[in-house]
């Protein structure tokens, strides 16, 4: 892997007493998505493997953002992802390796402290990826703590 694409779902509506991984995006959160995708067809990106955690506003997102590619990979369900830390995110990125460039679609604490871990060394309390934020990294080698540079940050 060489390029690593991180996206935060966008915003999502409240649960209200309901199931977490069933709730789905709001309006506002289905034009971050949208506008997530279009900054990522803007600067060419192209991933190989898109992984997506198994939560409806997740997958939302990967799905609208993932749309404004010209050939985009297929999307991946990765039960994993959800809650996940970076060290299991870690793990899950390492079964990927092979592939060139890869977009991975999850959740806040995990995506931001990934960032941090792989760019800084450190995956302690960080904060910074707003909803439909995207990181992308420039991966060096294995991923391991501070093996990345930031390329791009964004968010809506």
């Amino acid at each position: 892997m060489h390029e690593l694409i991180l996206l935060r779902h966008a915003e999502a509506l409240s649960a209200e007493g309901g199931d977490d991984r069933q709730r789905p995006l709001s309006e506002h959160g289905r034009r971050e998505a949208q506008d997530a995708g279009a900054w990522l067809a803007r600067h060419g990106a192209r991933p190989l493997r898109a992984l997506c955690s198994p939560a409806r506003r997740a997958e939302e997102t990967a799905q609208l953002a993932l749309a404004a590619l010209a050939d985009p990979p297929p999307l991946q369900q990765a039960g994993e992802i959800y809650d996940a830390t970076p060290g299991e995110l870690l793990a899950l990125l390492d079964q990927h390796a092979d592939a060139g460039t890869v977009l991975l679609v999850g959740h806040n604490p995990g995506i931001e402290r990934l960032v941090a871990l792989l760019v800084e060394g450190r995956s302690d309390e960080f904060r910074g990826m707003p909803p439909a934020g995207l990181a992308v990294l420039h991966v060096n080698g294995p991923l391991e703590p501070a093996s990345a540079r930031l390329d791009a940050f964004w968010s809506p």
